[in-house]
């Protein structure tokens, strides 16, 4: 019988990728925040829908997820040899990579409707994602769960944002009062 590698060195090799997935996974997320955000008075003048989370509950919500990722993402590239160990990795980096560009769209551009689209791409990838990822690690697929579920919630609360704002909201909004003469 022949031994690739002793427990400790398994854990070993999980505790450095995880040292480098989660901030990595961390600083991909804080600079696609970078790129637009709810402080605008395009979004401030939306309606917003009766699901919409107090706005504290998204900082911690992709605060834990962004962890989870890291950690899921650190079990798949520890899997030394795992047969489809590349794809996946390869899967879920595009799939995140295109998903962290919702920002941009959808505050920065002030798209919905393209928003939306960037959400529905990053489920369907998403899917095909944990599809590879649970063939090398299954309890990897379990922690991004949680994260397909936020997408899903993400992506219902911009449909929402749609409907009450069929104009889109006041394009080019700034913040400026409305000075009338008579």
């Amino acid at each position: 019988m022949t031994i690739l590698a002793t427990p400790q060195q398994l854990r070993a090799s999980f505790l450095r990728w995880t040292l480098f997935m989660v901030p990595l996974v961390l600083l991909v997320g804080f600079m696609a925040g970078q790129l637009g955000g709810p402080d605008t008075p395009w979004f401030a003048a939306l309606k917003k829908p009766a699901i919409y989370p107090p706005p504290v509950t998204f900082g911690i919500v992709w605060s834990v997820l962004f962890v989870l990722i890291g950690l899921a993402l650190a079990m798949v590239a520890s899997a030394w040899g795992a047969v489809g160990r590349g794809a996946a990795l390869i899967a879920f980096g595009v799939h995140f990579l295109v998903t962290q560009s919702w920002t941009a769209v959808f505050f920065g551009m002030q798209d919905m409707l393209a928003a939306l689209m960037v959400l529905g791409f990053g489920v369907a990838t998403l899917l095909f994602a944990l599809a590879l990822v649970h063939r090398v690690r299954p309890r990897a697929a379990a922690l991004l769960l949680p994260y397909l579920a936020w997408l899903c919630f993400a992506a219902a609360l911009n449909y929402q944002f749609i409907t009450h704002n069929p104009d889109g909201g006041p394009k080019g909004a700034s913040g400026a009062a409305t000075r009338v003469e008579l």
